[in-house]
């Protein structure tokens, strides 16, 4: 047994936490560093979202190219990545640096996540403790994104918004020469398959697809759009079918023949990207439209941090306890109540109680419904597919914030481009609230102030639609999981 397990455990939770913060840290920032670079609407998304993209696409071969040279050093490789990258990402001085420092972090934690999960399984022998070690693992996860608003306020409230990312180089600090003394160094075994041309099909089909999704809401259906999501549905395409032909596929698709694992992915899938989605728009209604500092919005958020961080410890006696197709399917009607209930509330008006309390039963909702998808992936998938079905559910959980971010972003400007009513604004004010705000600020005085005012009404209404289309959305897929979780495991089997 390690003498060093419990420091082991410790410095990788050090090193998982600004990987997991970096998720929604930004979703505070946003009207900061929007104003700060000139940001335009499109360029924000592809801020937020190519981090979680990138890591989505490189988790698996990553973590089979840790097998191979060993964790230590991939771990320590990923580390130094991620130090860099985050420097490089405090100090942009416009938004397309930023965006390639926010991938660089991207490539950095998907060195980084493989290397946790590996060292924790290395390091504990003992069943008890392992599991004790695996679930602080996990609510240190569902924390550190949920608390990744509140750290950001809290930095914003004194600092520029680089601090954002300059936070993470004192913990590097310390977690590179903790993970160079305690880490056990391995061989590694070179016999794994290991194919990164599998990857950059995946990332390049995401980017590809998701660049024409942006470009078409902004500019209408031209060959800027239409190209470039064409080109990447046909290379997802081709990339499921190299999954599926392939003797050691990079994620083993065909599981998702079996309808509870579907289930699960698809759950998974949509309760991540609706929380990282969710987030990143309040956080500019607050700060844009009702003038909050970054850290009243941070406040403002907590009942969804909070319930989000309790949700997850809670979702699994739930399910031990009802069953998962009851718990599963509860979770996704909830949220889909809540954000109905968000969508006709007013938030200058409604905050002490009726806000807080929807807030705080969407981040337990979808908490909790992340949970149920995990125990669907894991206990629908054979014991020995259980660690491609886990690289299926990480891939899942990250693409499902990269796309949320992007499906929310793309809708709400697209509504606000939509009804923005001012006549003779100048040019890019209807593109999105953030240029809106920026070209109030330069121009001043009346002209200024009724830009702003156009733009708060436009985005509130942007708003609420996107939230109710989400929770009709979200309804819908309580009911399919009803429909698929039949064969799933009652109250009684669990016990």
């Amino acid at each position: 047994m390690n003498p060093d397990r419990w420091y082991i455990l410790f410095a990788v939770m050090l090193a998982f936490v600004p990987v997991v913060v970096d998720m929604t840290i930004l979703h505070i920032a946003v009207p900061s560093l929007t104003l700060a670079l000139n940001a335009s609407g499109n360029e924000v998304l592809w801020i937020i979202d190519i981090y979680p993209l990138v890591m989505a696409g490189l988790l698996v071969p990553m973590g089979t190219l840790a097998d191979r040279i060993g964790y230590r050093r991939m771990l320590l490789i990923g580390l130094a990545v991620f130090t860099v990258s985050s420097v490089a990402a405090a100090f942009s001085p416009a938004a397309i640096p930023l965006i390639a420092a926010r991938a660089a972090l991207g490539i950095g934690s998907s060195m980084i996540m493989p290397c946790v999960l590996a060292l924790i399984r290395q390091s504990f022998d003992d069943d008890a403790e392992r599991a004790t070690a695996l679930g602080v693992w996990s609510v240190v996860g569902m924390a550190g994104a949920a608390v990744g608003p509140l750290a950001g306020g809290l930095l914003l409230e004194h600092f520029w918004w680089g601090a954002a990312f300059l936070v993470n180089v004192p913990i590097m600090m310390i977690v590179i020469p903790m993970a160079w003394r305690l880490v056990p160094e391995t061989s590694g075994a070179s016999s794994g398959p290991w194919d990164p041309r599998q990857a950059l099909l995946l990332v390049a089909a995401l980017m590809l697809t998701i660049y024409g999704i942006k470009a078409g809401f902004k500019s209408g259906l031209d060959l800027f759009a239409v190209v470039p999501f064409a080109i990447g549905l046909v290379l997802i395409v081709w990339f499921a079918r190299l999954q599926i032909r392939s003797v050691s596929p990079m994620l083993d698709i065909a599981l998702l023949k079996n309808p509870v694992i579907a289930a699960g992915l698809l759950m998974a899938f949509v309760a991540s990207g609706a929380l990282a989605g969710f987030e990143l728009v309040l956080a500019q209604e607050l700060q844009f439209v009702l003038g909050k500092t970054p850290l009243e919005a941070g406040v403002f958020m907590l009942p969804l941090v909070v319930a989000a961080a309790i949700g997850g410890p809670v979702g699994g006696k739930l399910a031990t306890w009802f069953g998962l197709r009851p718990v599963a399917t509860l979770s996704m009607l909830a949220a889909s109540v809540s954000l109905a209930g968000l969508s006709f509330t007013n938030l200058a008006e409604d905050h002490y109680l009726t806000v807080p309390a929807l807030l705080a039963v969407l981040g337990f909702a979808l908490s909790v419904g992340l949970l149920a998808s995990s125990v669907a992936i894991m206990g629908g998938a054979p014991k020995e597919k259980a660690g491609a079905a886990g690289a299926l559910e990480s891939t899942g959980y990250e693409l499902g914030a990269g796309i949320g971010v992007t499906i929310f972003g793309v809708m709400v400007n697209s509504l606000y481009r939509a009804s923005f009513a001012l006549d003779a604004a100048p040019p890019g004010a209807s593109n999105s609230i953030g240029e809106a705000m920026t070209l109030a600020h330069k121009l001043g005085g009346d002209d200024g102030s009724k830009i702003v005012a156009a733009a708060k009404t436009a985005f509130v209404g942007a708003h609420g639609s996107v939230l109710l289309s989400v929770a009709i959305v979200i309804g819908l897929l309580a009911l399919a999981v009803f429909a698929a979780l039949r064969n799933a495991p009652s109250a009684a089997e669990h016990s």
